[in-house]
């Protein structure tokens, strides 16, 4: 139980740390509230109206997200490999990266293909 205590601790800290900061904001904040300030803020334009049910994004938004995707969970699989390279079993391990790395590669290129990397 003695291993638990100043995690314990810390977690105490933090809650009352994120208590007493929005007390103190609210308590000490402006209370000066006119129309400009509750309007919504696009970077200086006027907000334009949005349709209900919050409007369409492009596709081309969520496939670009999937691919960001794709491509950061290719790292995350390639990064413990190499800090780990020195403990696996020679050869094996080498085939296996260049496998996995050849399989994102074709992935790649097939998406560079079909233009999803190309800004219309």
């Amino acid at each position: 139980m003695n291993l638990w205590v100043p995690i314990v601790v810390l977690g105490a800290i933090a809650a009352a740390f994120a208590v007493f900061s929005i007390i103190a904001g609210t308590l000490a904040g402006p209370k000066r509230y006119n129309r400009a300030k509750l309007d919504a803020y696009e970077c200086g334009i006027e907000p334009t109206p949005q349709p209900v049910g919050g409007g369409r994004f492009p596709v081309k938004y969520y496939l670009t997200a999937m691919l960001f995707i794709v491509f950061d969970v290719e790292i995350v699989f390639l990064y413990p490999w190499a800090v780990a390279f020195d403990s696996f079993a020679g050869f094996f391990a080498l085939i296996e990266m260049v496998l996995f790395i050849l399989t994102v590669f074709v992935a790649y290129v097939y998406v560079w293909r079909r233009g999803g990397l190309e800004w219309d």
